[in-house]
């Protein structure tokens, strides 16, 4: 290779990273700010001062009940669990090598809340017991998708179709147990299966966060390998890649994420499935997307948990909003994967 190649390739690289830095920063401090918005914001508009007094522990009538206790919670569950739907999804869309192969489509978030509805509408439980069961569910799932398509070899193909049958499966039993449960239970169940940051409390967020702190540096450390995993598995092999073992731990470290985000907020629509391609629109291509991904969900969360509280004459959950942007961009890729000839 010439050394005038060399030097094409040297600066393309150089501004693919300038990109991707400024992408990045850029949604940091677009989170930042909606950050400080959710704590701001809402039927009492407090001044920034009073609210930073309030959460530096100082009692401030009204205002300090309203920020460490309504919006502080709300705004941190929106901020992990954004991130955690964001990276989970981008991990699989990239490991299975489909746009369409997300946690919600392939059946993972249908197990967590399949357990939820049951324990909402049959045992009558709440707080910990549905979080519990949601989680124990969703990894449950995710075992027996990867038991049912397990072969002589790993079959992305084999994967998608088992987890989309189990998630027909499980949709069938989420809509029995809402058919056949008491009419005052009803809207408990249809509150969490929307995705919602109501209610939220700082007491469900440690494992969520626990979760995060360990599970997303791994994603990040593996975010150069899965870029490698990208070329197909005999690629990767050859440039040194241990595929089997890296594409274990990436699945593992984004289904504990999901489905404790799952177990905290509920299903939020279409964040896991919108994050990585928008992510991969505005930073390029060429460097490992997991970081702007994460970024991308937590602003998705946040922003459609304003929208949803402020933008309407009634309040909305906020996967109300989530599902109102990803349904279109679904038939959109659908309709475009047809073309192509891909579906």
């Amino acid at each position: 290779m010439s050394a005038a190649s060399i030097s094409l390739i040297t600066a393309g690289r150089r501004v693919r990273r300038r990109r991707w830095i400024a992408v990045t920063s850029l949604l940091a401090l677009l989170a930042l700010a909606l950050c400080c918005a959710m704590l701001l914001l809402g039927s009492t508009i407090y001044p920034v001062q009073d609210v930073i007094r309030a959460l530096t522990g100082e009692p401030l009538k009204g205002v300090s009940f309203a920020v460490n206790t309504i919006r502080l919670p709300r705004m941190l569950a929106g901020l992990l669990a954004g991130l955690a739907f964001g990276m989970g999804g981008y991990i699989f869309q990239t490991l299975l090598r489909n746009p369409l192969a997300n946690p919600n489509v392939i059946g993972i978030t249908s197990g967590s809340s399949a357990a939820a509805v049951f324990g909402i509408v049959i045992l009558q439980a709440s707080g910990a017991v549905i979080y519990v069961a949601s989680v124990i569910a969703g990894l449950a799932t995710v075992a027996v998708i990867y038991l049912l398509s397990r072969g002589k070899s790993f079959s992305i193909g084999r994967l998608i179709l088992v987890g989309i049958g189990i998630q027909a499966m499980l949709d069938a039993v989420i809509s029995y147990l809402l058919l056949v449960s008491a009419e005052q239970d009803v809207p408990a169940a249809v509150r969490w299966l929307t995705g919602s940051l109501n209610g939220s409390q700082m007491d469900e967020l440690p494992p969520l966060a626990l979760s995060v702190l360990i599970c997303a540096p791994l994603l990040i450390v593996l975010g150069k390998p899965l870029h490698v995993l990208e070329l197909g598995e005999s690629s990767a092999t050859s440039l040194g890649v241990s595929a089997d073992r890296t594409r274990i731990a990436l699945f593992l470290g984004s289904v504990c994420m999901i489905a404790l985000a799952t177990a905290t907020t509920g299903p939020i629509a279409f964040v896991s499935f919108l994050a990585g391609p928008i992510a991969k629109r505005l930073a390029g291509a060429g460097f490992s997307n997991v970081v702007p991904a994460g970024l991308v969900g937590v602003n998705l969360v946040l922003a459609a948990d304003l929208i949803g509280q402020f933008a309407f004459a009634y309040r909305f959950p906020v996967g109300i909003v989530t599902g109102l942007l990803g349904a279109p961009y679904l038939i959109f890729l659908l309709v475009r994967m047809n073309r192509r000839g891909e579906l």
